[in-house]
């Protein structure tokens, strides 16, 4: 049976319908409260609740911690970025945990960012330390995987793009809004990844609709295995395992890329951007994000997050 724990700046919740219950806990990290299971279970036990409507819900993941990201995992992304979904390996870059904040909290756009993106991810909580080497099987997998989160990997692509930085484009305060719930998962409902369903609207208007099934790449036991190859994980750290087509960001049609192709780099982005600036669907001063993460049933739902934009 799942587990949603929340977190206010001075206490973390076990989530009883739309009411939680205090755990008492010393813990003020993401690590050590997943260390104190006996203080969860029996929060989740307790009928001292208060209303979650009541809560100023935090992110359920806490700084500093390592946040890697998978690159281009689904296969109707891939597709959107002008890509042969057969031909992409699986791969990560990293992002600062700075830019972790709460699911409720605004998203600030700096000053020198024009083209600011969205992509609704699914996140993986690390629950134990896993040393380079670590082999991992299936069986094992909710060993290392203690939960799920909704994230959100804000995107400036204009730095993204022309210079390939995604740790700048991608770390800036704010970028990495995450929660509101952090859902402890067992071994039968971890099975039932594939039956997620991630949404996204801006201002109402959906952008993206997705299910892992048949669209995700590379699952969590592949991602874990791959990294264990070469990057230490440890308890409390964030994976985010890609987004789906939908984003602000898609491919030009291919006469134009191909003529693309063929000018200076300085030239090339400069008329790229020019192109971008009528992309109504970047988001702009005022925009209203809601994403949410859950099973079509409802058996697992990882809550929703709602953002406003605000332009620095």
């Amino acid at each position: 049976m799942s587990i949603s724990i929340l977190r206010t700046t001075d206490a973390w919740w076990v989530k009883t319908a739309d009411r939680a219950a205090r755990i008492a806990t010393s813990a003020t990290a993401t690590a050590e409260l997943l260390a104190d299971r006996a203080a969860i279970t029996a929060a989740g036990g307790s009928a001292d609740t208060v209303a979650v409507d009541g809560l100023e819900l935090v992110s359920p993941v806490t700084r500093p911690c390592r946040v890697v990201a998978q690159m281009t995992n689904f296969e109707s992304h891939v597709k959107d970025s002008g890509m042969d979904p057969k031909t992409v390996p699986l791969t990560f870059f990293r992002k600062s945990s700075a830019s972790i904040s709460g699911p409720f909290d605004q998203i600030v756009k700096p000053g020198h960012v024009r083209f600011l993106d969205y992509e609704v991810e699914i996140g993986l909580v690390i629950g134990r330390d896993i040393p380079v080497g670590t082999s991992i099987s299936d069986s094992q997998l909710t060993d290392y995987i203690a939960g799920l989160v909704i994230t959100n990997d804000i995107s400036a692509r204009d730095i993204q793009l022309p210079q390939t930085q995604f740790y700048e484009a991608k770390s800036y305060p704010t970028f990495t809004p995450v929660g509101p719930e952090l859902v402890l998962l067992g071994a039968d409902e971890l099975a039932r990844f594939g039956d997620l369903r991630l949404r996204l609207s801006v201002s109402g208007e959906e952008r993206q609709n997705a299910l892992v099934e048949g669209d995700m790449l590379y699952r969590p036991l592949q991602a874990l295995q791959s990294l264990a190859r070469f990057q230490d994980l440890a308890a409390g750290d964030l994976v985010l395992t890609g987004t789906p087509a939908g984003t602000a960001l898609s491919a030009p049609p291919k006469p134009i890329e191909m003529i693309g192709a063929l000018l200076p780099p300085a030239v090339k982005w400069k008329a790229f951007f020019k192109r971008q600036a009528g992309n109504t669907k970047y988001l702009q001063h005022g925009d209203v994000i809601e994403a949410s993460v859950a099973t079509d049933d409802g058996a697992i739902d990882l809550g929703t997050q709602r953002m406003k934009v605000t332009y620095a």
